[in-house]
Formats: structure tokens, C-alpha cells, sequence
């Protein structure tokens, strides 16, 4: 018999059902010859420091730091889970092979290695590695199972990241909470946490430090067309009023005219940062959300493998791209142009050099039908119409330079002009992005006239005041990109893609991160903005050791951690390099002086409509002034039967005052809304499985769930 496992239930039913094993058994799937059973996600944990010895169970400065001889893995606590496990190990050993059917990444080869630790498994092992879960991948995947060796590497690599982050997490969050935190609350220490909200306090300190100021510059209209003077910014009136009263009594005159004509290349395929960012500055999804939609895309086999870090495909994939296109059927109208000649074959696309585990994220033969939440459709438009795009021609533009002068001032103007589409027409019916410089996007507008070197005539002169501009704050797109780039402004692709192996995190785990900021409440979100609050503040003023909030430094850890998975870096090396650090700073910062971080609860933010954001108080607050756990963008209503977003046609949010046959008072749903979940309730009568007592939770896809 053959042992497959999967990572989740809905995963091994589809690999069930295209090996045959169709009999339901407790915890597995039966048939043909298989066992398909299933873990859910992680059922193994690092130990915690309390297994290595009560001793660890408080608290204690002077037991820093912690580690362990051997690292060792258990079981996580839960009823559930070791329930499921009973049912692998019994499995593994009755078993003759067994076949890793994990997520077909870092993170899945960990989950099935460290369960097959556990297990005490000695049975010959192969690896499933897809990139899609249609039945066609599937099918192609078994055809060409992998010796699990293959794969030793990436569980290094994964085993690695987890040993270095227990080592930072466990023995930093207990130093600095020990000495900073007054026994007041957990200061939170992390290898890619800390870093991470060192950029957002460096950026927030940059805003409140930034001071306006004034400034002045001339411009004037010549034949219609404004041009701008190419001197500095006047930084007074009275200069300006001089410089006016010049202009008023000389003629303009055209110095050069000058016509280019270019092209705007192709925006590249989606990664999981791309895509996260994208659904951020189009629609205002938080990374962990358009995580949770394209997973879900991907389990429905709509698109391909979402956590890649790549933007190319493999060259192989090329004799599949006409068969795909030809079954997006939405989108025919955009498909029957390219289907008229032979679909291009690009280095910008199809390039197997920089393709590792996964290609990039890229529908599959599998159209969605009527099955899709609205975020989940627009997500996959996001992907499809990307797909699309790069197989189109490049847009051609003419980009127009004009240099003139009025006296001794030199003045310019530019233009630019779309003059075949190309890939720009698949997004033609789209509106348009909204220019955060309206006046300098109003000029590269305007449409310039065929001026003659050497022509004169009268003009309009004038004198435009303007202030100048903090520094923006992130949003989650932007921060996104700082994570992927260690936090250097690049704005080229290429150069970006370059990057990613010194970025800080993983694109699978990034989202993760900015939640675990937020639930700390080291940060908070302001309409769009990413704001550090005082104790995120207060907390990075307090670590002075570089590496702890050094994006670059911390970008290296993540490079080194990417060699391992190459076989280019030992595994026990970059742990012995952690424990040096670990056991240098906890001497630095016992040894140094103490101060307490203030951690007064913070006072709620008028927002803009004099809103309040949401707190838990003892008087129960009314539900139009708490924010949409959802959208986080619009506060809640109470309707007849449910409170929901006051936004909902777009947000989609609703909780009915009954739930699975019990009415919740407005405290149990206020709970449910504020803390994610109610205390532990009776009374339920109209749950499917009878479930009469328990918790009511919101899950991470905002579903009611009656946990017992």
C-alpha cells in the first residue's frame, strides 16, 4: 500500500479521486491501492523552552539565553491534531512507501518532514511537486514523482529559518521584555518582525520631523502649452514678483523641439508581492486577505501555485499557453487578436534561469463559473487580464521635449502621446489610476503643437505657490516592496528582481508579519497608511544592536538562508552564527542600563468623519462606531436581523443576530466582532453536526465557525 499525505482535507480529496482511492475512512481516503490521508497545515511545533526544562517556565534574565542542545519537535496541543496523528503514524507504519504530498514549497516540505519525523518513518519516501491542483497536474505529478532527497535542501533551508526565528524570538522578546517592558506587558522581538517596523518608525519619525515650507516658481502659456522656468524653487515671494515683472516685458522664444518615439514594455506576471501589492493599491486588500483569496483560487484549480517569488514561466510551459488562453472564455474578446499569429515567445516571459520551485502565478485550463466570492473574482481578473497582457505588442509612445527661453530664463515642457496601445488595451476599459501629482500629470497631458526652432511671440507668464510634501507613509503595498527590497527604493523590475534574494521574510509569510505588527498594536492602519504607534516607536528607540532592526542585515540572514536551499550554505553553520549574535546581545543588554517603555493604552484617532476606532470598554460601544473587522475602511450597521458593514454591497460583511439556532446578545456579537471570537456559549439547535455548546469564532475568510 501507498501512504500519500496532503497538507489539508480538500487538497487530498483531489488526489483521492484522480488515484481512485474512494473509500471515506476516519481520517483518510482508501482505494486502488493508496492511502491518501492529511495533516492540517503544521502538526508539529518546535518545542517550547519549558520542554527543555521547568526552570524555563518563568521568566528569567539571568537564564538567558536559552539554547537548546538539540532542537526537538512535539506534537501541537490540540485534541484535534492528535487525533490525525494517531492516523498517520498507524498509516506510515502498516505503509510500504510513502509519498510527501505537501504544499510544493519551503513551508510544506517542513510540515510533511517534521510529521514524518515524528512518525519515526523509515519507509522508502517520494515527493509530489505541482504547480496547479487540476486533475491534469495531478495526473503528470504521479507520472513523475521525485526521489524525497531531492528535496533535502529545501527542508534545511525551512528547518533553518525556524531554529533561527525560535533562537531570536524566543531569547530577544524575553530579554527586552525583562528589562524594558516593567512587567507590564510582552515587548515582541523578531527576525523579520523587528526590521519591518524599524522602517515604518524610521519613515513615521520623517513625517512628524518634516517641517513645510513655502516656495514659488514661474511658469507661463505659450501657443496653449505651459511651460515650467528650469531654475531653482524661489523660496520667497518678493523673488518671484521680481522674476514676474521680467517676464511681463520679454518675448518667449522656442530654443529645441524634439520628438521621440519609444515604447512602454510589457508589465510582468504576477508574483504573490506583485499580486498583494496590486489588490492593495486597486482595491485596499491587506496582504493576508489576497493571500487567503488566491489560496482559495488555487484550491478551486482556478490559477496556478500563488507563494512564488518569480515573475517568469518555464520554457516548457509554452506549448500550454494557447490551450489556456483558448479556455478563458470571459475574455475572448481580448484572446481572439492574439490567437490570429503564433503567441510570442519572450525572454521577458518564458525564462527557466529564473525559475526555480514554481513559475509565476498563472490561470489554469480551469475557468471559474459562478462559484467565486467578489474578492476571489477580482482577484483572478487581476491574474487573467496580467496573463493576458504579456503577450501583447509593447505600447508606443512619442515622448515631446520643448525648451524655450524669455530673456536669460530657461524654460521646458514635455508631452507624451500613446500611439499603438498595444498591451495598454487590455486595461482600456478600466478607470484610471488616480496620479498622486495631479499638476504634473496634467502637463505630461497636454497635447503639444509643432513648434520651429527659433520662433517667438508673446506669452502668458505667471507664478505658481506650492508647499512641500512630507515623505508618504507606507501603505501595505509600498511596505510590501521595502520587505522584497530590503528596504531601497527601487522602482525598476529588473533590478527588483534581483533583489528578492536579499529581501527581508518570504513572499508567503510577509502578510503574516504586518498582521503580527498589528495585532501587537505596534502599528495601526489609517485609511490606507501604515502608522507606528508610540510603543512601536518606543520599542525600536529601546534596541540599539543594528542587526536586530537592520532591513540590509537582516536581507543577508535571508541570502544565507536561500544558499542553504541551493546546497551553497551549511544549515548548522548559519545556526552557530545565530547563537553568536544571541548570546552577544543578551550580554550587551543585561549588561547595559534599564529604562521602562511606556505602554499607556494609546487614545483612539478622530478619523477623518470623527469616527472612533473601535476599542473594547467596559460601557458596550454602539455598532456605528465600530470599524469593519472586513474592509477596516467603513464602521458597522444594525440592521432587522444582522449587523453588517455600512459598506456592504462592496465589503460583503454580515454576522445575523442568530447563529446556528441561538440569538446572541449585542455583547456576545460585539465580542465576536472585536476579539474575533465569544466566550464559550450554549443553546446552539440548528448546527449540522449537532454541535450544541461551544465557541463561536470569525474565521480568517470572516465565516462563522462553532468550535466545541
Amino acid at each position: 500500500m501507498k501512504l500519500c499525505i496532503a497538507e489539508k482535507p480538500s487538497v487530498a480529496r483531489d488526489i483521492a479521486k484522480v488515484l481512485g482511492a474512494t473509500t471515506p475512512k476516519q481520517g483518510y481516503m482508501e482505494g486502488n491501492g493508496y492511502c491518501v490521508t492529511w495533516t492540517f497545515g503544521h502538526l508539529c511545533t518546535l518545542k517550547e523552552p519549558h520542554d527543555y526544562g521547568p526552570q524555563y517556565k518563568s521568566w528569567n534574565l539571568f537564564l538567558l539565553p536559552i539554547i537548546p542542545q538539540n532542537f526537538g519537535i512535539k506534537l501541537i496541543p490540540n485534541k484535534g491534531v492528535e487525533n490525525q496523528f494517531k492516523v498517520i503514524e498507524r498509516l506510515v507504519e502498516e505503509c510500504d512507501e510513502v509519498i510527501n504530498c505537501g504544499d510544493a514549497g519551503q513551508e510544506g516540505e517542513l510540515i510533511q518532514r517534521w510529521v514524518l519525523q515524528k512518525a519515526k518513518c523509515n519507509k522508502p519516501t517520494q515527493r509530489l511537486w505541482i504547480s496547479s491542483l487540476t486533475e491534469e497536474a495531478i495526473k503528470e505529478g504521479f507520472a513523475n514523482l521525485k526521489p524525497a532527497e531531492d528535496y533535502k535542501n529545501l527542508y534545511l533551508a525551512g528547518n533553518a529559518r525556524a531554529i533561527g526565528d525560535w533562537l531570536l524570538g524566543i531569547n530577544a522578546t524575553r530579554l527586552f521584555t525583562k528589562k524594558f517592558g516593567g512587567n507590564k506587558a510582552v515587548l515582541s522581538i523578531g527576525r523579520v518582525q523587528t526590521p519591518t517596523l524599524a522602517m515604518l518608525v524610521q519613515r513615521q519619525k520623517e513625517i512628524d520631523a518634516f517641517t513645510t515650507e513655502e516656495y514659488w516658481e514661474l511658469k507661463t502659456k505659450y501657443r496653449d502649452v505651459i511651460f515650467n522656468a528650469a531654475i531653482d524653487r524661489l523660496k520667497t515671494l518678493e523673488r518671484a514678483e521680481k522674476g514676474l515683472e521680467y517676464l511681463k516685458v520679454n518675448p518667449f522664444e522656442i530654443v529645441s523641439f524634439e520628438i521621440k518615439e519609444g515604447k512602454e514594455k510589457n508589465p510582468r506576471l504576477f508574483d504573490l508581492t506583485g499580486l498583494q501589492v496590486e489588490a492593495n493599491k486597486k482595491y485596499g486588500y491587506s496582504a493576508e486577505n489576497t493571500l487567503n483569496y488566491i489560496q482559495s483560487l488555487y484550491e478551486k484549480k482556478h490559477v496556478t501555485y500563488p507563494r512564488v517569488d518569480t515573475t517568469y514561466l518555464s520554457e516548457s510551459l509554452y506549448p500550454k499557453i494557447e490551450g489556456i488562453l483558448r479556455k478563458m472564455t470571459p475574455y475572448q474578446d481580448l484572446i481572439v487578436p492574439l490567437l490570429q499569429e503564433p503567441i510570442p515567445k519572450s525572454k521577458a516571459v518564458f525564462d527557466d534561469t529564473k525559475v526555480t520551485d514554481h513559475h509565476a502565478i498563472i490561470p489554469t485550463e480551469v475557468t471559474p463559473a459562478q462559484n467565486l466570492t467578489r474578492e476571489e473574482k477580482f482577484i483572478y481578473d487581476l491574474i487573467a487580464k496580467r496573463f493576458i497582457s504579456v503577450f501583447y505588442p509593447e505600447c508606443k509612445i512619442s515622448n515631446t521635449l520643448v525648451e524655450g527661453k524669455v530673456g536669460t530664463i530657461p524654460f521646458k515642457t514635455s508631452g507624451k502621446q500613446i500611439l499603438e496601445p498595444g498591451w495598454r488595451a487590455v486595461y482600456a476599459k478600466e478607470p484610471k489610476e488616480e496620479s498622486t501629482d495631479k499638476e504634473k500629470e496634467k502637463e505630461e497631458e497636454q497635447t503639444i503643437p509643432e513648434f520651429v526652432v527659433g520662433e517667438t511671440g508673446p506669452h502668458e507668464p505667471m507664478i505658481h505657490q506650492g508647499k512641500t510634501s512630507p515623505p508618504k507613509p507606507y501603505t501595505e503595498a509600498t511596505l510590501l516592496r521595502a520587505m522584497e527590497t530590503a528596504g531601497k527604493q527601487i522602482d525598476d523590475e529588473e533590478l527588483r528582481e534581483m533583489m528578492k534574494n536579499n529581501g527581508i521574510g518570504r513572499p508567503s509569510t510577509r502578510a503574516n508579519i504586518i498582521e503580527t505588527l498589528f495585532k501587537r498594536k505596534y502599528i495601526e492602519k489609517k485609511r490606507k497608511n501604515l502608522i507606528a504607534t508610540q510603543t512601536g516607536i518606543q520599542l525600536i528607540d529601546t534596541i540599539e544592536d543594528e542587526l536586530l532592526k537592520s532591513p540590509e542585515l537582516t536581507g543577508e540572514w535571508e541570502f544565507k538562508l536561500r544558499k542553504i536551499e541551493s546546497g551553497e550554505y551549511e544549515a548548522n553553520q548559519f545556526k552557530d552564527e545565530l547563537i553568536q549574535m544571541v548570546t552577544e546581545l543578551t550580554k550587551k543588554v543585561v549588561d547595559g542600563k534599564g529604562k521602562v517603555i511606556n505602554l499607556e493604552e494609546e487614545k483612539p484617532q478622530i478619523q477623518e468623519k470623527k469616527k472612533r476606532e473601535p476599542a473594547v470598554k467596559k460601557e458596550l460601544q454602539s455598532w456605528e462606531e465600530t470599524q469593519c473587522p472586513k474592509c477596516k475602511n467603513h464602521n458597522l450597521m444594525k440592521g432587522k436581523t444582522a449587523v453588517g458593514c455600512s459598506d456592504f454591497k462592496n465589503c460583503g460583511f454580515k454576522v445575523s443576530f442568530e447563529i446556528f439556532g441561538k440569538k446572541l446578545s449585542d455583547k456576545q456579537l460585539m465580542d465576536l466582532v472585536l476579539k474575533g471570537k465569544t466566550s464559550k456559549l450554549k443553546g446552539f439547535t440548528g448546527h449540522p453536526e449537532n454541535v450544541t455548546e461551544g465557541v463561536v469564532t470569525l474565521s480568517p475568510e470572516f465565516q462563522i465557525i462553532l468550535s466545541s
